[in-house]
């Protein structure tokens, strides 16, 4: 039942993440299960950068609502799980990026893994 809620928000997203999770545009998947979704980004700003995107739609975090609470959760706990495949022992730094003036450019709510070298701070 989860996944025929899922399918039908996704017909109304037209971004490339929803793309992505349709499987309309190829993607270098890293990571999936019923609630989301990580890949390696196209454009990448350290060794190891992959997203990881809610199968949901939600534009931006700031759009998120509390009964999000569990799914929110639910993608740093995915984050966790790809850093440890990636074998990112060292650290990383994960990054939401949230509406214009936060650097987001795709508006479907996404975590940037950043790792596989120092980061330095602050990033921007």
């Amino acid at each position: 039942m989860v996944y025929q809620i899922i399918k039908l928000h996704m017909t109304n997203q037209d971004t490339i993440f929803g793309k992505i999770i349709r499987r309309e545009i190829p993607a270098d998947i890293v990571y999936e299960d019923d609630l989301a979704l990580a890949f390696r980004d196209v454009n990448p700003q350290a060794p190891v950068h992959i997203l990881v995107i809610p199968k949901k739609p939600i534009p931006k975090l700031s759009d998120a609502q509390s009964d999000d609470t569990e799914l929110l959760g639910h993608l740093l706990q995915t984050v966790k799980k790809v850093a440890e495949n990636e074998k990112l022992t060292n650290g990383y730094r994960v990054v939401i990026n949230t509406g214009n003036d936060g650097g987001q450019t795709v508006f479907h709510m996404h975590l940037h893994i950043l790792g596989g070298r120092p980061l330095g701070w602050p990033p921007g």
